[in-house]
């Protein structure tokens, strides 16, 4: 991974970082990971021709899935080796809860189609790292003393002498 890569990730993770680690439900309020689902399911959706009740479903899948995978980039960020060890896991949550909601012709087609989806879905997860990197550097955040305080420190020196 490059630098830039990695910068990027730690920029796209710093938008992730109050609950990424594992809490889902915070990565899966992130835009990006919504897109990301999104775009993902309605590409599976379209070419494995699920009825509306399997798209819905997808969907759940896919937005849970895919929280877990970006939760899982930005804790292993700049370590790709790991990060696809781990997302190869979520991948096979994904398969197990696809098994019982796709026919066998569809889900054959899937698990046919799963490396395509994968890195169709990395891809974009990359793109929008990158998209995010060039918005920070042209916009960057205002510096933010939030949450910081200022308290009187105990001091045994003598203070100093005043001048007259």
């Amino acid at each position: 991974m490059t630098t830039i890569k990695m910068i990027a990730t730690v920029v796209l993770a710093s938008g992730m970082a109050l609950g990424a680690q594992a809490q889902q439900p915070s990565a899966k309020k992130n835009p990006v990971v919504q897109q990301r689902a999104e775009r993902l399911s309605n590409q599976m959706a379209r070419e494995l021709r699920l009825n509306n009740y399997q798209t819905t479903r997808l969907r759940a899948i896919n937005d849970d899935k895919v929280a877990k995978m970006a939760a899982i980039e930005t804790r292993y960020a700049g370590n790709s080796k790991l990060i696809d060890e781990q997302c190869q896991g979520v991948c096979r949550e994904r398969d197990q809860e696809l098994r019982a909601v796709l026919t066998t012709e569809q889900y054959s087609d899937y698990y046919g189609r799963r490396p395509v989806y994968y890195k169709y879905d990395k891809d974009y997860a990359a793109q929008a790292t990158d998209i995010m990197l060039v918005k920070a550097v042209q916009n960057p955040l205002p510096a933010s003393a939030k949450g910081a305080t200022i308290s009187q420190t105990k001091d045994d020196s003598k203070p100093a002498p005043r001048s007259r």
